[in-house]
């Protein structure tokens, strides 16, 4: 049995295909999902219709993302949001006019059933972005945070490695957990490519929604197989710019 941590996957599901197939999960794993489901490739209805038939037989828990949130609002309201249909929002738009009413009804109750977070026995954090509330996330004042906020990530990056758990300045998000899995925020905007761990926070997007590849990680052994570049895969798509 292995616990296995997913980026996010933003539409490709091709990449979670192969993702999966490298790392050669079976039914006895646990699956982690860190958000962003939907927003960038082609295939967005069909990946969360993959997640719903994992949830079926498997532990498969799902997060929830910021893009995911705004396809919920688009269903359910029908409200445009002229920021999102220009960041991944039209690819899903025009996937959603071949699903039928029925079938906007399951992904409906898919998407209001994600988690915020998910805290495991071994005091590991799995959130799509992050959280602001120095006591953790159970005290959290907004919860769009857990699907919005890129302050945890930053601070990471910015942390002098130097500085001990124990020192006035070190930041007390980081004591609370003993790691912190987030999306959210791609490594390629610092030039990578590959799971990132700063302090006690790794970040599992690799860009999969632009130009990066799609990663599974085992938390235990911290072990992780990709796929190939999304653009590579949805070679006649523009995908998110």
């Amino acid at each position: 049995m292995r616990t296995f941590v997913i980026g996010d996957v933003h539409g490709g599901l091709l990449a979670l295909e192969q993702v999966m197939k490298k790392a050669e999960v079976t039914e006895k794993d646990t699956l982690i999902f860190l958000g962003d489901y939907v927003d960038g490739w082609s295939q967005s209805p069909q990946v969360i219709d993959y997640l719903i038939h994992l949830q079926g037989r498997q532990k498969c828990i799902c997060i929830r993302g910021n893009h995911d949130d705004l396809l919920l609002e688009w269903l359910k309201n029908a409200k445009n949001n002229e920021l999102w249909y220009q960041h991944g929002g039209e690819a899903t738009v025009l996937a959603y006019e071949k699903l039928n009413d029925e079938q906007k009804q399951v992904h409906i109750k898919f998407l209001e059933s994600l988690q915020d977070y998910y805290l495991d026995e071994q005091n590991r954090l799995f959130v799509h972005a992050g959280f602001t509330n120095l006591n953790g996330v159970e005290y959290e004042y907004f919860s769009k945070s857990f699907y919005w906020d890129r302050t945890l990530w930053e601070t990471a990056l910015s942390l002098n490695p130097d500085l001990k758990e124990q020192d006035l300045y070190y930041p007390k998000r980081f004591t609370l957990y003993r790691e912190i899995y987030i999306g959210h925020t791609p490594v390629s905007r610092i030039g990578e490519t590959v799971p990132i761990n700063k302090a006690c926070v790794w970040n599992i997007d690799t860009g999969a929604a632009f130009k990066g590849p799609l990663t599974i990680m085992d938390v235990d052994t911290k072990e992780f197989w990709q796929s190939e570049p999304l653009n590579e895969l949805y070679f006649n798509e523009r995908g998110r710019n």
